[in-house]
């Protein structure tokens, strides 16, 4: 239970989870009445709610949620106001209110939504002029327009609306929802959404849930290297991400959370192929992005939506001496866990893990000297736009080859060489002081995950005349 000093300082407390309806003024006739919290929450034994976390519901005219001072708690609750538009620059924002839909039964209708007020907090879902959503307190009532109430607003956090209750769980994201910006020549895309609506020249092979990249590209070839080593890397990524959210708010009175985390996860799967003899790589290895992806999922933490933003950017990198000539391909699987992780009195904590294996198709290797590439994703999640965590999660190859020769007096000459390849990943990131919109102290800088690497040997051999 929250103290009686916590009760004092949120008399007026009234939080507004809205869902985005653009910028027509144009209210939807068939919004749906408020719905009641209690299918999104569960009481505990200490008297705060558990909240559930799930995907938002997608093209429903169903309003998400207000949380109004005339309850006594100050709590989230369904409600058909919406953000009609907001203008970044000035903070103002057009709150507007959809007609309320008359119940069946006689004599008894919906109570209308009370107009916003000072005090309002406003978690909205993406809407004109917030691509990202909002997440804002009603700082001043500027007046009614034709298009609804007029208000100044400044930032707050999630602990604000959220306050005390607690909230744990993954989220899928909805493939089709994800962006492609292709940034190379020879890269196509695919999903397969829940429901078996398919995408893309391979939708029809891909699991539910999952999205692919496929890529065929030519990297720099070594200036001396014959017409058929030319060096190029194809293949495909394939994942199925997932948003994992939890959240436990104080309950002796303070404003920030007794913990939290914000991270992606998921499967990952590949094969590729590097071949050819790569042009040698000075100072640091060359990365040749090929696409980008971009999505904005909503997850419904009870009746208040929580707007993620996620991006990933795919690559090749590829470092060499230029005089190794590798034929190789290698299937990866596994799956990927980044993000922050917040404990009270401990402050912020990267979180990264992976386990993966790969298993090599086919491997040849030609002269001595040493080559790696690696087909991986720089990756970002935050909230309501502002980046929170950065990740890089690179599978990769390397091979590497000596040669030695010998001669004696007697005219005999000798050549032995052995060669060894080998697979693994490196994975690396940081976090970003924007996780303090979670209500958390704020992060004066940036905290590096730290780099877990893991390698293993794929094949070798040796020869010798």
């Amino acid at each position: 239970m929250r103290t009686l000093s916590r009760r004092l300082l949120l008399p007026g407390l009234t939080a507004l989870a809205l869902a985005a309806t653009g910028c027509s003024s144009t209210p939807d006739t068939n919004a749906a009445e408020p719905e009641s919290s209690s299918t999104a929450t569960t009481p505990t034994a200490d008297g705060t709610r558990r909240l559930d976390v799930d995907a938002a519901p997608q093209a429903s005219p169903a309003p998400t949620a207000v949380a109004r001072a005339h309850t006594g708690k100050g709590r989230p609750e369904k409600s058909s106001l919406k953000v009609a538009s907001y203008d970044k620059t000035s903070r103002q924002a057009v709150i507007s209110t959809a007609p309320q839909r008359h119940t069946a039964t006689p004599g008894h209708s919906a109570a209308p939504d009370k107009p916003v007020a000072v005090g309002d907090i406003i978690a909205s879902a993406p809407a004109h002029g917030a691509p990202n959503g909002l997440l804002a307190k009603v700082t001043e009532v500027v007046g009614e327009t034709d298009r609804g109430t007029e208000v100044k607003t400044a930032s707050t956090t999630l602990a604000s609306v959220l306050q005390d209750d607690k909230a744990d769980g993954k989220v899928p994201v909805d493939p089709s929802s994800v962006t492609v910006e292709p940034l190379t020549k020879g890269v196509s895309f695919s999903w397969a959404k829940s429901q078996g609506v398919r995408f893309g020249p391979k939708g029809a092979k891909l699991p539910l849930g999952n999205l692919r990249l496929d890529v065929n590209a030519s990297v720099d070839t070594a200036k001396d290297a014959p017409a058929s080593a030319g060096a190029s890397v194809s293949g495909f990524v394939q994942l199925a991400p997932e948003v994992e959210f939890s959240y436990e708010g104080n309950k002796d009175g303070g404003f920030a959370p007794s913990s939290a985390f914000l991270g992606m996860s998921g499967d990952w799967s590949s094969r590729w192929a590097l071949k050819g003899r790569a042009a040698a790589s000075t100072g640091e290895p060359k990365r040749i992005p090929f696409a980008k992806l971009h999505s904005t999922p909503v997850i419904q933490v009870g009746p208040v939506p929580v707007v993620v933003n996620l991006d990933l950017t795919c690559y090749i990198q590829v470092e060499a001496d230029g005089h190794v000539t590798l034929d190789v391909q290698q299937d990866v699987k596994g799956d990927f866990r980044v993000g922050g992780s917040y404990a009270s009195g401990k402050g912020w904590a990267p979180v990264g893990t992976s386990a993966v294996h790969s298993t090599p198709v086919n491997a040849s290797v030609t002269a001595a000297g040493r080559v790696k590439g690696a087909l991986g994703a720089e990756a970002s999640v935050g909230l309501y736009g502002a980046v929170g965590v950065t990740a890089d999660f690179a599978p990769y190859l390397r091979g590497e080859a000596d040669a030695k020769a010998t001669a004696s007096s007697d005219g005999k000459t000798s050549v032995t060489g052995a060669w060894a390849l080998y697979g693994g990943f490196d994975l690396s990131g940081q976090l970003h002081f924007r996780l303090a919109l979670f209500g958390t102290p704020i992060i004066e800088h940036r905290i590096p995950l730290g780099t877990l690497n893991r390698e293993w040997r794929l094949a070798s051999g040796h020869s010798g005349r």
